[in-house]
C-alpha cells in the first residue's frame, strides 16, 4: 500500500437506520466501525469519516463533504434513498467514488452499468478477494483522481459532450463581442487619426478652421477578459498579438484626455502610431475571426 504522512478524507455514505430485517441500525453501526472504517484506513492513504443522518442543520456540511472529499465510498445495500441522494450529489460534481454492496443487492437501471464491488459477509474467501479489490480501488482513486467514474460528469464534461457544447456557445458569444469591440476601435481610431492629420494641416495653414479633438476612448473590456482568462485554446503567438494590441489601446487612451493641452506633441505621437495601430487591430481581428471559424459558423 501507498504510505503517506498526510491522510486524505474518505467520506462514507451508507444507511443509518434499519433497512431490512437483517440490516438493523446496530448492524450498520458495527458494519462501519468493525469493517469499513478499519479497511479504508488500512490503505494508509485515507482517514475514514461517516456521513451523518440527513437533517436540516447538517445538510450543508454533508453536501460540502460530498463535493470536496477526495474519495467517497457508497454502500448501496438495500437501496437506501438517502444513500442514493448523496451519491447523486457526489456524482454531479466529482469523480473518485467507489460503490459497494452486499452480494445479491439489486441496483436500479441507471446504476447497472457502473462497476460495483460486492462483499460476502458469510463467505470468508470471497470477502478476502473483495478486500483486495477494494483497497486496490482506493489506491487507484488516490493516484488517478480525474479518472471518470461518474456518468453525470462524463455526460457534461469532455469532447463532444454537453459541457463542451455549452462552452463553445459561450466562447462564440464572447468572440462576437470581441469582434464588435475591434470593429468599434477601428472606426474610432480612424476618426482620431483623421482629426490628428487635419489639426496638423490647420496649424501649417494649409487647412482652415480651428483644431478639433476626438473625444473617443478605445474600448478594451473584451480584450481584457480574453487575456485575463485565456478562454480560447490558442497559440502563444495569438496571445502575444492580443497583449500587444491591448498595450497599444491603453497607451493611446492614456494620451487622449491630454490631447487639447499638449496638442502638437500628442498629435505627433498619434501620427507615428497610425499605421502600427491599424495594422495590429486588423491582424488581431483576423486572428479572432479565424478562431471563431474553428468553433462555429460566422454569422
Amino acid at each position: 500500500m501507498v504510505k503517506k504522512t498526510e491522510r486524505f478524507k474518505c467520506f462514507v455514505i451508507m444507511p443509518f437506520t434499519k433497512s431490512s430485517d437483517i440490516h438493523t441500525e446496530e448492524y450498520w453501526n458495527k458494519h462501519y466501525t468493525d469493517f469499513l472504517e478499519p479497511l479504508i484506513e488500512s490503505s494508509h492513504v485515507f482517514k475514514s469519516e461517516r456521513s451523518e443522518a440527513l437533517h436540516g442543520d447538517i445538510i450543508h456540511q454533508i453536501i460540502t463533504d460530498l463535493v470536496t472529499a477526495p474519495l467517497v465510498v457508497a454502500d448501496l445495500t438495500d437501496a437506501n434513498s438517502n444513500v442514493y441522494w448523496e451519491l447523486g450529489v457526489r456524482q454531479s460534481f466529482k469523480h473518485g467514488t467507489i460503490t459497494i454492496a452486499e452480494y445479491g443487492t439489486k441496483r436500479p437501471f441507471d446504476l447497472s452499468t457502473k462497476g460495483t464491488l460486492y462483499y460476502y459477509p458469510s463467505d470468508y474467501i470471497k470477502m478476502e478477494k473483495f478486500k483486495r479489490k477494494f483497497l486496490k480501488a482506493i489506491v487507484d482513486c488516490h493516484e488517478n483522481p480525474e479518472f471518470p467514474d461518474s456518468h453525470v460528469l462524463e455526460a457534461i464534461g469532455g469532447r463532444g459532450t454537453l459541457y463542451q457544447i455549452l462552452m463553445r456557445d459561450e466562447s462564440l458569444r464572447r468572440l462576437d463581442a470581441l469582434i464588435a469591440e475591434t470593429h468599434s476601435n477601428q472606426d474610432a481610431w480612424g476618426y482620431i487619426v483623421q482629426n490628428c492629420k487635419q489639426n496638423i494641416k490647420k496649424r501649417k495653414g494649409s487647412m482652415k478652421g480651428e483644431p478639433s479633438y476626438a473625444t473617443y476612448i478605445l474600448r478594451h473590456c473584451c480584450i481584457d477578459l480574453l487575456i485575463s482568462t485565456r478562454y480560447l485554446s490558442a497559440t502563444p503567438n495569438f496571445y502575444e498579438t492580443a497583449e500587444y494590441y491591448l498595450d497599444l489601446v491603453m497607451r493611446i487612451n492614456e494620451r487622449l484626455p491630454h490631447w487639447p493641452a499638449r496638442a502638437e506633441k500628442i498629435e505627433k505621437w498619434l501620427a507615428q502610431r497610425a499605421s502600427e495601430m491599424s495594422k495590429t487591430t486588423s491582424e488581431f481581428g483576423s486572428l479572432v475571426k479565424q478562431h471563431k471559424e474553428t468553433i462555429g459558423v460566422i454569422k
